[in-house]
């Protein structure tokens, strides 16, 4: 068992171990959430409570990270908040911890909310049903890049080391992010 799958989170809602599980919910359910502009959720619709395992008032006000799943890179969120506070909207693949420890996949669009004057005041998070075939290409990609952010200390380099080998693997493959999530989502993977 990696460290990160025995590590104790410091928030008594998190659970202590991913139990291994996986969730899913139907492809006509969209999970919603909105967050402020330092990640604390201020809206879950029921499909995100049902499946992430909370109650309304349990997540308003934490942090979106609260379902952060532990396999998840660093890199793809750093890559996440770089793309929103430029103020682009981002497509990605994430691996979600609902409460009890079981997990849940997510083809998710996350963009910036603005306000009257152009300022971003907030996030806006849709997550739909994956495509089942690019969950199994992005889990081993994601494996690697968890590997290069162990082999290191510091959240900065770790970031850095998997940040390297997700450029390395965009630009063997030719291709930017956003067109691989699109092509995985769609099945026109190269």
């Amino acid at each position: 068992m990696s460290e990160t799958t025995t590590k104790t989170w410091g928030n008594p809602m998190r659970p202590t171990m991913p139990t291994g599980i996986e969730r899913t919910f139907r492809d006509d359910e969209i999970i919603v959430s909105k967050t402020d502009t330092a990640g604390r959720i201020t809206y879950a619709n029921d499909v995100f409570l049902r499946v992430a395992g909370y109650k309304e008032s349990e997540v308003l006000g934490q942090p979106h990270s609260i379902i952060r799943h532990p396999e998840m890179p660093r890199v793809v969120f750093a890559l996440l908040w770089e793309t929103l506070q430029s103020g682009s909207e981002i497509f990605a693949y994430v691996k979600n911890l609902a409460r009890n420890g079981d997990h849940y996949w997510v083809f998710a669009h996350v963009t910036p909310t603005f306000s009257a004057d152009g300022s971003i005041i907030g996030f806006h998070s849709s997550r739909r049903v994956p495509n089942r075939r690019a969950v199994d290409i992005v889990q081993p990609i994601y494996t690697e890049l968890l590997a290069a952010e162990q082999k290191v200390t510091g959240k900065r380099e770790q970031i850095a080391a998997s940040r390297a080998l997700l450029q390395k693997k965009l630009a063997d493959m030719g291709v930017e992010y956003d067109a691989l999530m699109f092509a995985l989502e769609t099945g026109n993977e190269a």
